[in-house]
């Protein structure tokens, strides 16, 4: 990509931060390592970010939409502005179009911020977000986690060992 990308989005849990499972307290939000200064060096020169994520522990039943918000809004709080949220609130039975790793939400993420896809990278850790950002016609970025399944490593076309490699990767 010339210069710099349109946009930079991110997954949630596990990407920009630690994984809790179901996390609906936004005490236990912590910034992955590097969170802060990859979103500063991004905003710095006007790239546009990011989240996308889904939260399948509303339709579960583990949380409520209110939770979800209140961590996302701690997430903002933590490591600043983001121009779109999207969240899959569905349970993986639901049948939904918007769950990842169908490109729904990331397509819905470019269109709010003005970015084309293809100007696009999506920073995820696993396969499913690999594939939802293939399906888009974003620019896919693995950052492994222990959670990662090594298949899923295995077929990602860009990994990074950590959000500043990402970077690096992106910029």
């Amino acid at each position: 990509m010339d210069q710099y990308p349109d946009a930079v989005l991110f997954d949630r849990d596990g990407t920009l931060i630690s994984d809790v499972p179901y996390n609906g307290d936004p005490e236990r939000v912590r910034p992955m390592p590097g969170a802060r200064e990859v979103l500063r060096a991004l905003r710095a020169r006007g790239v546009r970010t990011g989240v996308v994520s889904n939260q399948s522990g509303v339709g579960r039943g583990l949380l409520t939409t209110a939770e979800v918000d209140a961590v996302n809004a701690r997430v903002e709080d933590l490591l600043g502005p983001f121009g779109t949220w999207q969240v899959c609130p569905h349970h993986p039975d639901d049948g939904c179009g918007c769950r990842k790793p169908a490109p729904t939400m990331i397509l819905r993420a470019c269109r709010v911020i003005r970015a084309r896809p293809e100007r696009t990278y999506f920073i995820g850790d696993i396969g499913a977000d690999v594939d939802a950002a293939l399906a888009a016609g974003a620019v896919p970025i693995l950052v492994p986690t222990p959670q990662t399944r090594p298949e899923e490593v295995e077929r990602a076309p860009r990994t990074a060992t950590d959000l500043t490699s990402a970077l690096g990767m992106v910029l």
